[in-house]
């Protein structure tokens, strides 16, 4: 099979192509740079801008499948940047994909698409809220709607939502955890109870592999359905965390807030960089105080049904791997 990554240079992105690549599979990625170690491996490299997609059509001749992993992520900032890249971008794939004949797009989205504004605990499917409070998950859920849409006439659909992605390679999560942990600015957000679902890298990159070789057709059963993916081991958000910068030798964290003042605080400061001059990215928001706060766990019965989903890497092991490589 010949698939294209888009996003292939990035944490999840990587581990997609590499184990694209170590099953046999060609595999081209796209990514706004180069990198050659996924070169050097035989990954084909493509460097294109989704949003302002030139030479997109030329990458996708010849393709059996995409794996759309590409986006704008984070928690904060103007909300056409993040549509430009998570909504236009998805559109001009798919449109591309339509006028070269790929049959196959696995899609990945995030359990964000369907908020944080109250407690979940192993649910498998949710609706979609009225509002969101970033503009990630606001544009992550129009992109997901738009892939869904999509499913059928010659095209088949499916949208993952991996939680929590955690691993060796994290350039994201966990290096702004220990840069506000060393720096003493964490803080516990709520009554420190929430459980809330990881998910090894391995296994949502896996995930991705599974539901592309079950997506046969716009009628399998996974085909225009949304799948959340996890470890499936829930565990207490703060202990887990606490744990974690042990094991990097960093202090634990021992001031807290309540949930309430700091969705109040987050609404502030919101505010204040939205009509002031301030840069980079408010401290706390409404979304990262609920995210924090929270319970977010989710079903993968329906993973495992329709497409086969299985752990391969247990979270004990993931935490171990990943606090190695943090230590290295």
């Amino acid at each position: 099979m010949r698939v294209l990554v888009t996003g292939g240079g990035g944490f999840l992105g990587s581990r997609v192509v590499e184990l694209l690549l170590g099953r046999g599979d060609a595999v081209r990625f796209l990514a706004r740079g180069r990198y050659p170690a996924l070169e050097a491996r035989g990954a084909e490299g493509y460097q294109i801008d989704l949003s302002a997609p030139v030479g997109l059509d030329d990458a996708l001749t010849g393709v059996d499948a995409v794996v759309h992993v590409a986006a704008k992520a984070g928690y904060w900032g103007p909300i056409a940047d993040y549509r430009a890249i998570n909504v236009d971008g998805t559109r001009n794939l798919i449109d591309a994909m339509r006028r070269a004949g790929v049959p196959r797009l696995v899609y990945t989205s995030t359990p964000s698409v369907i908020g944080y504004s109250h407690d979940v605990a192993g649910i498998s499917e949710a609706p979609y809220p009225d509002h969101w409070e970033s503009p990630y998950a606001t544009t992550k859920a129009e992109a997901e709607r738009l892939v869904l849409a999509a499913n059928g006439d010659g095209l088949a659909t499916v949208s993952l939502r991996p939680h929590l992605i955690i691993g060796p390679g994290d350039n994201n999560l966990l290096p702004k955890v220990l840069a506000r942990a060393r720096a003493g600015t964490l803080v516990q957000v709520g009554d420190g109870t929430n459980r809330v679902d990881l998910t090894d890298v391995d296994n949502a990159a896996w995930a991705h592999l599974d539901a592309l070789d079950a997506l046969t057709s716009p009628h399998a059963a996974c085909a225009g359905r949304a799948y959340f993916i996890s470890n499936d081991e829930p565990v207490v958000l703060w202990d887990w965390v606490n744990a974690f910068l042990s094991e990097v030798g960093v202090p634990p964290v021992t001031r807290r807030i309540p949930f309430g003042l700091a969705l109040a605080l987050g609404g502030l400061a919101e505010a204040a960089y939205r009509w002031l001059p301030l840069r980079g990215e408010p401290r706390m928001t409404r979304f990262l105080a609920s995210a924090l706060a929270r319970t977010h766990w989710y079903d993968m019965g329906p993973a495992r049904r329709d497409f086969g989903y299985r752990i391969r890497v247990p979270l004990a092991e993931s935490t171990q791997r990943t606090a190695a490589a943090f230590r290295a």
